[in-house]
């Protein structure tokens, strides 16, 4: 499984964190000597400048590729957006056109469209027999935030269904399972000053409580919460257990404002479980494997509001937001109780119970190398040869683990695989003559598809105008695919994109000084890596 990544500034992506590069050595890159080919899917667009796999609200969300290699996301029309409107946007709010969800397999790109009479959605979790989870606008204006009401959606059988809410004005789904199980959140229509929906996503004090959900076989179920107002639900397994954040109590802590909120999980027999926090007054789950491990961020009794406050640039990181693991009823810190390393992030965990991220290691700086981490035990993965920073995404059944590699000046990010103790570039796997550049991995299914984030040529993160890939591997999985014979044919544009070309932005530098242009490009780059979906429209 490949859960989400996490964020720790906005409403339903509390723990995702961006570290500076800093110079580590790097493990020797193999050059792609023994490793097989793959197939390149540009997925291209639907007219507008730009498409993606990854939830707008999640990087690395569950179930982006199901088995069978069909993929979900979102892509942008030739359509300018309207104003305040929802979904639309990008995986960052700044792709001013209308985005449509899509379904990509067997070379085919399908808009899934969006509810009757709007304009705007996206797919974000796809099961094993083809239903899908998003999000849709719905046209009505919610009068509390003035902008468009979102619904969580399901298609299936090519039809879609608009799963409701809990009576309030707005509601999203999360994943799905192969169960047809659906996690999400909606809010009720009692009144809230803290709703972890208004509040942190607009900055509201007139919202209404926001609840995890589960929805099954047409039923909207409230999972509750650990006693106070809220919760959110942010991850799903095939067990149907779920997990999020839950506000304790309704009494605000004197440091961060909010009622304190600890991490969750749900399930059937035992309802909403505490997993309790590292000593402060906010913590969350954001994945777990269907073993019911789970992992999170949490903050420490020093600095209780750690995880709601990330410290300034460049680090983007409040050091005392801890990663944690529970594992039946025990909560440890992965930062101070891994042998080997300290884990900076936990972003993602396979049935295994292995753990990917970045962490920082002995003689070296702060911030530097993605891991693996099994039972307590940390293996630094390292980066691309040259580079200073790189950060794990995803790890499926088979230990295989991508993510993505900087340059030290931060200007050259690339897709990477880590695979039996080496790290190799994506971009050295594809046909020489392919036209993407593969700047992030962060979808990765257990048959070694991987699906993210490319740059045409010609076109830059800075400038909006990417496209979702997918790699699909040359091996005995896949021995049917027309194309792994041949490198010349082993590229596929699945739609014509019409987003224009543009100049190639990167940053340098020269010393070991981060200058004003190489901060703004990061904070780019985190906004559109990391964007919170509980943000309202900019425009």
């Amino acid at each position: 499984m490949t859960p989400r990544i996490f964020t720790c500034v906005t409403v339903m992506t509390f723990f995702t964190v961006l570290a500076i590069p800093v110079r580590l050595d790097a493990q020797e890159q193999k050059e792609g000597k023994g490793h097989h080919r793959y197939k390149l899917i540009d997925l291209g667009t639907l007219g507008g400048p730009e498409s993606y796999v990854n939830a707008a609200f999640s990087l690395g969300a569950p179930n982006q590729i199901n088995r069978r290699g069909a993929v979900v996301g979102a892509a942008a029309t030739s359509t300018p957006a309207p104003p305040n409107k929802q979904v639309c946007g990008g995986p960052d709010g700044l792709v001013q056109f209308v985005f449509h969800a899509f379904a990509w397999q067997d070379g085919v790109l399908t808009d899934l469209g969006a509810l009757p009479g709007v304009e705007c959605s996206e797919a974000v979790s796809i099961n094993a027999h083809g239903e899908i989870a998003g999000r849709s606008g719905n046209g009505v204006i919610d009068p509390l935030a003035g902008v468009e009401e979102i619904r969580a959606v399901l298609w299936k059988d090519g039809e879609i269904k608009d799963l409701g809410t809990l009576g309030g004005n707005h509601s999203i789904a999360i994943a799905i399972n192969n169960r047809d199980q659906v996690v999400g959140v909606s809010v009720n229509t009692i009144p809230d000053p803290f709703s972890l929906l208004y509040f942190l996503g607009a900055s509201l004090t007139n919202g209404t409580q926001t609840r995890a959900f589960l929805w099954h076989k047409g039923h909207m179920r409230d999972l509750g919460t650990l006693g106070g107002p809220d919760a959110q639900a942010f991850g799903l397994n095939e067990l149907g257990q779920t997990i999020g954040i839950s506000y304790i109590n309704s009494a605000p802590n004197p440091v961060t404002g909010l009622p304190p909120a600890d991490p969750f999980l749900w399930t059937e027999d035992r309802g909403m479980i505490d997993l309790g926090t590292l000593g402060g007054a906010w913590g969350g789950a954001g994945a777990l494997n269907n073993r019911g491990q789970v992992i999170g961020n949490s903050s420490l009794a020093a600095d209780p509001g750690a995880c709601l406050s990330p410290s300034q640039p460049p680090i983007f990181i409040n050091p005392n937001c801890h990663p944690f693991a529970w594992d039946s009823g025990t909560l440890f810190d992965l930062n101070t109780d891994t042998i080997g390393g300290n884990p900076i992030t936990a972003q993602a965990i396979n049935d295994a119970g292995e753990i990917v991220g970045n962490a920082a290691f002995p003689n070296g700086a702060t911030y530097g190398d993605a891991y693996l981490w099994k039972d307590r035990v940390i293996t630094n993965l390292g980066t691309l040869p040259g580079d200073c920073y790189s950060e794990a995404f995803a790890v499926n059944a088979s230990g295989q683990t991508v993510g993505q590699s900087f340059s030290c000046d931060t200007g050259i990010a690339r897709s990477v695989l880590w695979e039996d103790g080496v790290v190799v570039d994506l971009n050295t796997l594809i046909p020489h003559s392919s036209d993407l550049q593969l700047d992030n991995a962060f979808a990765l299914s257990d048959r070694g598809e991987i699906a993210g984030f490319g740059l045409p040529s010609g076109c830059s993160l800075d400038t909006q105008c990417g496209h979702a890939f997918l790699l699909i591997p040359c091996d005995s999985e896949h021995a049917d695919l027309d194309g792994c014979e041949d490198e010349s044919d082993s590229t596929t544009s699945v739609t014509q994109s019409n987003s224009a070309s543009v100049n190639q932005i990167s940053t340098k530098v020269t010393s070991g000084e981060l200058t004003p242009e190489m901060l703004a490009a990061m904070r780019v780059r985190f906004a559109r890596r990391h964007r919170g979906f509980g943000t309202w429209p900019r425009n």
